[in-house]
């Protein structure tokens, strides 16, 4: 009988990183979780279903902060993936934040696990690397709900479209990214990125986000196919978005590489 895949959770009491975690936890004997994060307690924007059923034993949770190398390093000793979901996730975000959690901590992340020789880590990018494309055509139009102007073919934007950030937050994202190509090339560790939608309590938020939102069961399936993805998969970067109507961004790829197949849509919700 194989032995269950050992998988740390950072950022494991925030919003997505929840998710992460009840997803495989829910399968003992496929996973071995364990979480890690800066407090125990949860952040504001995780669902009430999440808080009820989340119980991380405490010899399964490190609480250390993530610009904590030695803790880090320690953490993930002995863990076959790591899923980094740990981060400020706020656009609004103080540099001094961002630098310590998002740049530093991501760095942290990756080379503890190179240290320890982690197989696989799955790190959280964002949306908000391609924001940008958001204030361009035809996408904006999508954005602004004048379907009626946007071409019957619109192309759709790929993660091998170049990065178009529009703000510090989106920025460290990228710079994550780049950092996972680094190690992917430098090492014997498989890098996976997630470019993570506007994950909502299962509806997207009126009046926007139709066009990028993912549910909660789609986010955390997107995320163990990732853990789960061929050994051979040595790199790659891919939406994490439901099946919106409105998407504009390409998640083919994940289909094809992950087996990611999307049970929800924005429009479930909401009439756009």
């Amino acid at each position: 009988m194989t032995s269950p895949k050992k998988v740390l959770v950072t950022g494991a009491t925030g919003h997505v990183g929840s998710s992460a975690y009840l997803a495989l936890a829910d399968k003992p004997k496929k996973y071995e979780v364990y979480g890690l994060d800066c407090t125990r307690d949860f952040s504001g924007r995780v669902t009430a279903a999440n808080k009820k059923v989340m119980d991380i034993p405490d010899d399964r949770f490190h609480l250390c902060d993530l610009a904590d190398f030695a803790a880090i390093r320690e953490a993930v000793e002995g863990m076959d993936v790591v899923v980094h979901m740990g981060a400020d996730p706020g656009d609004d975000g103080s540099w001094e934040s961002l630098l310590n959690n998002n740049i530093i901590g991501t760095y942290n992340a990756f080379e503890a696990c190179k240290e320890a020789g982690v197989a696989r880590i799955v790190a959280a990018s964002s949306i908000m690397a391609s924001q940008g494309h958001r204030e361009q055509e035809p996408y904006k139009s999508i954005v602004d709900k004048r379907f009626d102007e946007v071409p019957e073919n619109y192309p759709v934007i790929t993660p091998d479209t170049p990065a178009e950030p529009r703000g510090l937050y989106g920025a460290t994202k990228v710079w994550a990214e780049s950092r996972a190509r680094v190690y992917s090339n430098r090492s014997d560790m498989s890098c996976i990125c997630i470019r993570i939608g506007q994950v909502e309590r299962d509806r997207p938020r009126p009046p926007n986000g139709h066009d990028f939102f993912v549910s909660q069961r789609d986010i955390a399936q997107i995320m163990e196919c990732a853990v789960n993805a061929d050994e051979e998969l040595r790199f790659g970067i891919f939406y994490g978005i439901s099946n919106n109507d409105w998407r504009w961004m390409d998640i083919e790829d994940a289909r094809e590489k992950l087996g990611y197949v999307p049970q929800d849509r924005a429009e479930d919700n909401h009439v756009y």
